[in-house]
């Protein structure tokens, strides 16, 4: 029975929360849309989920109907913030899922 090298998992794991750290950092510097209303309401946002600007089409600015342009800042908001979410994992999953491969299922390292 082979014997697992505790140093080397412990160096390989310290390389993998380095790279990591590095890409959490890069989500920052993604950005991705979310609009609703045929563009009439867009949010643009980081890939850490951080809304950057919302931009919103002066047509469907009506005092009359409010209720509308808030349901479309609300939909265009969770729309971007799915993207984001969506990108955070793939870029994520570049950086760890190649260096460890053989964790067990369902074992979750944050971030990731």
């Amino acid at each position: 029975m082979v014997k697992p090298n505790l140093a080397a998992l412990l160096s390989q794991f310290q390389k993998v929360q380095e790279q990591i750290a590095k890409a959490q950092e890069e989500l920052a510097e993604i950005e991705v849309e979310g609009s609703a209303g045929g563009g009439m309401v867009t949010v643009y946002a980081t890939a850490k989920q951080e809304i950057k600007k919302i931009k919103i089409d002066p047509e469907v600015v009506d005092a009359d109907d409010i209720e509308m342009l808030e349901d479309l800042i609300v939909a265009a908001v969770n729309q971007a913030l799915d993207k984001a979410q969506e990108v955070a994992s793939e870029h994520l999953s570049k950086v760890a899922g190649g260096v460890l491969p053989n964790l067990p299922p369902g074992f979750k390292i944050p971030g990731l």
